[in-house]
């Protein structure tokens, strides 16, 4: 009990003691808002947004592009990690691609994906995609090279298939490698998303940060900062549990 206190309890009284100072510090050396409003400030800006329901829709659209993103992204980070650790031939021959696609800076090509798939969500979906493909592929191929020798020694002295094999051993023992893939690729995509809206997007949170930089609304821009953070925690919070859940039944085998 005691440690689950500590755990919970020490990060709250540390957030409580951060907005303290944060906000004595402003009041007392009379920070200008336009430069650093007060975390009164920004909670006041943030209950009246979302009172009033104008952030909600932005909210649902940096959730929606982040979730397509992160699907799509991460079932073809999965799949293209299971191939290159199935096979030596596709990973000499697509690996050098993948490492080429990945070093080339999103934002540098965003420009060309509103060209291509015009204004709206698809741009950012495809930036979020490419975004959390990476860490998932990579999670996934280190993850299957890593099992033990020894059973799959085993499993090709039982005579099972590479199907088989993949499906029984590889999978279930590289699993929380990949997992971790996944969480990586979730806080990427949220970061994917928001950074995919600075250019060209009308709805979002992105949108939002840079609507108020133009009305120079810095108490606005830090609420939809904070929504963007309560977003990223509790989807990861959503995603240890889901974790957890899908380790359980291998809990005695990893």
């Amino acid at each position: 009990m005691r440690q689950v206190l500590s755990r919970r309890v020490l990060p709250i009284v540390l957030l409580v003691v951060l907005l303290g100072a944060w906000e004595l510090v402003v009041r007392k050396a009379g920070i200008s808002a336009l430069v650093l409003p007060a975390p009164s400030a920004v909670v006041r800006t943030l209950w009246t947004t979302l009172s009033t329901g104008y952030l909600w829709p932005h909210i649902g659209a940096t959730l929606a592009e982040m979730l397509l993103g992160l699907a799509l992204g991460g079932a073809a980070g999965l799949a293209m990690g299971i191939a290159l650790a199935e096979s030596a031939l596709l990973d000499r021959v697509f690996k050098p691609y993948v490492i080429v696609s990945q070093v080339v800076p999103k934002l540098a090509l965003a420009p060309l994906f509103v060209l291509w798939f015009g204004f709206g969500i698809a741009p950012t979906v495809v930036m979020t995609a490419l975004i959390c493909f990476f860490p998932l592929m990579e999670n996934t191929l280190t993850s299957l090279r890593q099992v033990d020798p020894n059973r799959l020694q085993l499993f090709r002295m039982l005579g099972a298939s590479r199907t088989q094999t993949l499906l029984r051993l590889k999978l279930p023992a590289g699993l929380p490698g990949i997992l971790a893939g996944w969480r990586v690729a979730l806080v990427l995509a949220l970061v994917g998303a928001v950074v995919g809206e600075f250019i060209g997007a009308s709805r979002g949170l992105g949108a939002v940060i840079i609507a108020a930089q133009g009305m120079m609304d810095t108490p606005l821009m830090f609420a939809a900062l904070t929504a963007i953070a309560a977003i990223g925690l509790l989807c990861y919070q959503a995603m240890l549990m889901i974790e957890r859940c899908l380790l359980r039944p291998y809990g005695d085998h990893l």
